[in-house]
C-alpha cells in the first residue's frame, strides 16, 4: 500500500483506501466520517457505512445524504411532542400512521429525538401519544437505566389544537 501514490495529490504516502472506489489516498486527501454519523436513520445504505472516503466519492455520495440527514435532524428538533397524558389536546388529530417504536435507548431526551426523527422522516410535524417506559439494568456493580418508547407520527395544524389553556396539564 505504501508504494502506491495518492490518487488525489500524487504523493507517495498513500496509507489509506477509499471505502467506495478502493483507491489509495493519503491522510490529507481523506474525508473521515464517524461510524455512527447516521445512527438515527432506520436503514443506512451500504455505501454510507464506510469511514474513509476520497474527495470525489465524498462529494458525489456522502455530502448530499449528509445535507438531507442534517435537514431531517433540524425538523426533528422542531417537532411537537405530545404524551399520552395530553389526550385532551390531541383528541381531534387524525391517527393515520402506524406506531413507531424505539427499543433500548440510553437517554430519555435521545429517545424523544429518535421518535421525532422518525416522524420527520415520514414527513410529519408532530409525534403524539408518546409513551416512554424505563427499566433499570444491573451489570455487576453498575446500574443503568434503559428507555423504551412508542409514539404515533401525525400532522398537527395549529387550528386543530385546543385553545383553552385551562385544560392543559403539561403544555407543549
Amino acid at each position: 500500500m505504501s508504494n502506491q501514490p495518492c490518487t488525489m495529490c500524487q504523493k507517495s504516502k498513500a496509507n489509506l483506501v477509499c471505502g467506495l472506489c478502493e483507491s489509495a489516498i493519503c491522510k490529507k486527501c481523506t474525508f473521515f466520517i464517524e461510524e455512527d454519523s447516521f445512527s438515527f436513520m432506520p436503514k443506512v445504505a451500504p455505501e454510507l457505512k464506510h469511514t474513509t472516503y476520497c474527495a470525489t466519492c465524498f462529494d458525489s455520495t456522502v455530502a448530499p445524504f449528509q445535507l438531507k440527514y442534517n435537514s431531517l435532524m433540524e425538523q426533528a428538533r422542531n417537532t411537537m411532542v405530545f404524551t399520552k397524558s395530553q389526550a385532551k389536546e390531541t383528541r381531534f388529530i387524525k391517527r393515520l400512521e402506524n406506531v413507531v417504536e424505539v427499543l433500548e435507548c440510553a437517554d430519555h431526551d435521545e429517545l424523544v429525538l429518535r421518535l421525532a426523527f422518525f416522524a420527520a422522516h415520514l414527513k410529519y410535524n408532530a409525534i403524539i401519544d408518546v409513551d416512554i417506559t424505563s427499566k433499570k439494568v444491573r451489570t455487576g456493580n453498575y446500574q443503568t437505566t434503559v428507555y423504551t418508547g412508542i409514539g404515533m407520527p401525525a400532522d398537527v395544524h395549529e387550528s386543530r389544537l385546543m385553545k383553552d389553556r385551562s385544560l392543559w396539564s403539561t403544555p407543549n
